[in-house]
């Protein structure tokens, strides 16, 4: 089953041909510039996989990509970015007060969207909901703290990233009535899932091929971003009492270079697939233990497979 597929035709019937124009033309724009839709697919992997008739967990599905690109649309504002997805950010194209006001909408738009569902799926969008506020003030904080650990950084990507992928399966699994301990262990799944994926993310960023990877290679470096690899970096050079990080006043291309060449030599990067490789495991083990034909759990087992085997 292509759930991508019915995934693009269920947003391309959502009508944003609305006025203002000012107001719905930018969703619009925000929703057609691409993406995975691995958010909304887990939705329906989810429902197929308990039993489910995935056509009653579209508007679920669809609720959770607008509210994931309602995200986005303030995540580029505050961070100033420019580029989202190979195109001008919406805040970039039109104006700040622009994204902002198109973004409160596709919010909106996300709760019409679950108003037929009951009350059990609105408690996990909207405690998702929250988390992801949490996680994104935590990593704002963390911008002006000289000092954060692994472990609260792995916390705040639980809550920015992580929650979204959990929530996402925890409600395909209520609208198609699995039981409540399928339910806890199939969001651990997406949680965990996400973790491995964000860990990823920041290795592909120092050693992936940008070809590839669809960013230019250390980009987090020269941000002077704190990821997983710098946060791991810092730890293993304060326990060795040695191999200090390159000097802050390093920029550009050298910059980039000296900070790759120190997580080598610390070993970093294997530090990184160790924890992937964890993560993923972790995944694995509770959707082991889901009570469901084997057969059922094949499209997640892809899923997560093609999602934690990026190439490096």
């Amino acid at each position: 089953m292509d759930y991508s597929a019915l995934i693009d035709e269920a947003l391309h019937s959502l009508d944003w041909h609305k006025e203002p124009i000012g107001l719905y033309a930018p969703i619009e724009y925000a929703l057609q510039t691409g993406g995975k839709r691995l958010r909304p697919q887990l939705v329906l992997m989810a429902t197929n996989m308990f039993g489910g008739n995935i056509k009653n967990a579209l508007n679920a599905a669809l609720a959770i990509e607008v509210f994931h690109n309602f995200t986005l649309l303030h995540d580029d504002v505050m961070d100033n970015a420019p580029i989202r997805r190979g195109k001008p950010t919406v805040h970039k194209r039109w104006n700040a007060n622009t994204a902002i006001l198109s973004g409160d909408q596709m919010m909106i738009e996300a709760y019409t969207l679950l108003q037929d569902y009951p009350k059990e799926v609105w408690k996990v969008f909207n405690l998702m909901a929250r988390e992801i506020c949490e996680g994104q003030q935590k990593d704002m904080d963390f911008e002006n703290r000289a000092s954060v650990s692994t472990d609260e950084y792995i916390d705040m990507i639980r809550q920015k990233t992580s929650v979204l992928l959990g929530a996402a399966l925890q409600i395909g699994a209520i609208i198609a009535g699995a039981t409540e301990d399928n339910q806890k262990k199939v969001y651990n799944v997406g949680v965990n899932l996400g973790l491995a994926f964000q860990i990823q993310d920041d290795l592909l960023d120092c050693f992936g091929d940008p070809d590839t990877f669809g960013k230019q290679t250390g980009g987090d470096i020269l941000e002077n971003k704190k990821t997983w690899l710098l946060l791991t970096a810092q730890k293993l050079a304060a326990d060795a009492k040695k191999e200090n990080m390159p000097s802050p006043a390093l920029t550009g291309n050298e910059k980039i270079r000296q900070t790759l060449a120190w997580y080598r030599r610390l070993g970093v990067p294997e530090k990184a697939q160790e924890a992937i490789q964890e993560y993923t495991n972790r995944a694995l083990q509770q959707l082991a233990e889901i009570e469901v034909p084997e057969e059922k759990k094949k499209p997640l087992l892809a899923l997560t497979a093609k999602l934690t085997n990026r190439v490096v």
